[in-house]
């Protein structure tokens, strides 16, 4: 049995500095491409790979790159692209948990400093010389810009530090609450949703039971009833040894036990009296 949600979720965010919360996000094929790159350091282009985009058609390059490093290594593994892109939970931890033995196997356990991969293989665009903005200095400016423009100090010290700290301890752990609870939520989910499909099948699978046995019973009281119906024909005009031995075939026929009593046919209720 492979690792659950929560276990494979803490290995990804871990091992690639990534801040999943749902195993649906590694549908875009991005996250899969840098586990092989910490397996095969320099055998995957990271630099082609989109970590940011958001449109299925845009996850089929990722996907490409991946299949690339399987051709490259051997790896006899199928990879079910369509499925993976719908982002669909079940599809994903599968391949995941895959993925996870495949590392578990072929890991070096060298450092692998996920976020620096990543920057590395960003491109480099230069801009132009008169379209670069001017930085904005939040800090105490340096000497040499302090002997081109001078800096008035009015003598005033900042306020409202600590509040400032305080909202941000806060907003930190609201985040965290919220990740949490959309984890749970999910995990909730996914639970709810494989009981219903475990339930549905058991019903289906009840109903197919339920109508192979009245089809069954149906079959084998027809042709007792024949029977029955051959032997009430033949009692008067067959021979008298073969009458007696009808006879028993009937009694049999007749015969009940405990729980499978035949009702008299012969009574009948009482019919109201009519009221004039």
């Amino acid at each position: 049995m492979g690792e659950s949600r929560t276990e494979l979720l803490t290995w990804l965010n871990d091992l690639l500095q990534l801040n999943y919360t749902k195993i649906e996000q590694c549908g875009t094929g991005a996250a899969l491409c840098q586990i092989m790159d910490s397996i095969y350091p320099g055998d995957v282009p990271l630099r082609r790979v989109n970590f940011t985009t958001n449109l299925e058609y845009e996850y089929v390059q990722n996907y490409k790159i991946l299949q690339q490093v399987f051709d490259k290594h051997g790896i006899d593994k199928a990879i079910p692209v369509q499925r993976l892109m719908k982002c669909r939970f079940q599809d994903n931890l599968e391949f995941l948990q895959w993925m996870k033995k495949f590392w578990d196997t072929y890991y070096s356990g060298n450092a692998y400093d996920a976020v620096a991969r990543r920057n590395a293989s960003k491109k480099v665009t230069k801009k132009p010389l008169n379209s670069v903005k001017p930085r904005v200095v939040t800090s105490r400016p340096s000497t040499a810009s302090s002997r081109s423009t001078p800096t008035r100090t009015t003598g005033i010290k900042p306020t409202g530090t600590k509040t400032t700290s305080t909202l941000k301890t806060k907003t930190v752990a609201d985040n965290h609450a919220a990740e949490q609870w959309a984890i749970k939520k999910a995990e909730l989910e996914a639970e709810y949703q494989n009981t219903m499909n475990e339930l549905s099948s058991e019903i289906t699978g009840l109903k197919a039971t339920v109508e192979a046995l009245e089809k069954e019973r149906d079959f084998y009281f027809g042709k007792l009833r024949d029977i029955e119906v051959l032997i009430q024909n033949q009692i008067e005009v067959a021979p008298i040894e073969c009458q007696e031995f009808m006879k028993d075939v009937q009694t049999i026929l007749y015969s009940t036990e405990d729980g499978f009593e035949i009702p008299d046919q012969g009574e009948e209720e009482n019919p109201e009296e009519e009221m004039f």
